[in-house]
């Protein structure tokens, strides 16, 4: 494979595995340097890929394995737990500041459910995966996915209800 092939591969799904990465290890540092990792990975790799079904979906399996083992590793306690998060400098509408605020509060919600639900979530409503493609990332059965998403969603859903009926806090 040469490395025209392999950047017209890989290049289209640098960023949702960013996004996967950043969720799973929250710091955009970290998320960066798991991605640089995958990267010479993929490289180092490049003639197995050429014969995959799906270079995206064994990127991303590669990317969730590197994140969980690095939140597993001695080095996790050093990692910053702290979100970076976007503020804009433009003046804005009251609606898009609820929108913004919403989005924040739902971000915040799928960060407290259980890694898996996480995990799962942000594959299918976010990077909009389809199941297959979910199962085949996370070495699932298609019932088990769809079950964990739909606890995730009724779990954030709730929370939700809770927050808008007595007041955010």
């Amino acid at each position: 494979m040469t490395q025209k092939e392999f950047l017209q591969n890989v290049l289209p799904v640098k960023d949702k595995v960013f996004r996967l990465a950043k969720r799973l290890l929250i710091s955009t540092d970290e998320a960066e340097d798991a991605i640089q990792e995958l990267f010479v990975k993929l490289w180092n790799k490049k003639e197995e890929i050429s014969g995959l079904r799906s270079v995206e979906a064994y990127a991303m399996t590669l990317t969730k394995n590197y994140c969980l083992d690095r939140l597993k590793s001695k080095q996790a306690g050093n990692l910053k737990l702290v979100h970076s998060n976007y503020v804009s400098n433009e003046i804005s509408l009251d609606k898009k500041i609820e929108l913004e605020n919403s989005v924040q509060i739902v971000k915040k919600l799928m960060d407290q459910l259980p890694e898996q639900q996480r995990i799962i979530i942000q594959l299918r409503d976010v990077e909009e995966y389809d199941y297959d493609e979910i199962c085949e990332i996370l070495d699932m059965n298609q019932t088990a996915v769809r079950v964990a998403l739909s606890r995730a969603r009724k779990t954030i859903r709730k929370q939700l209800l809770k927050m808008y009926a007595y007041g955010l806090g």
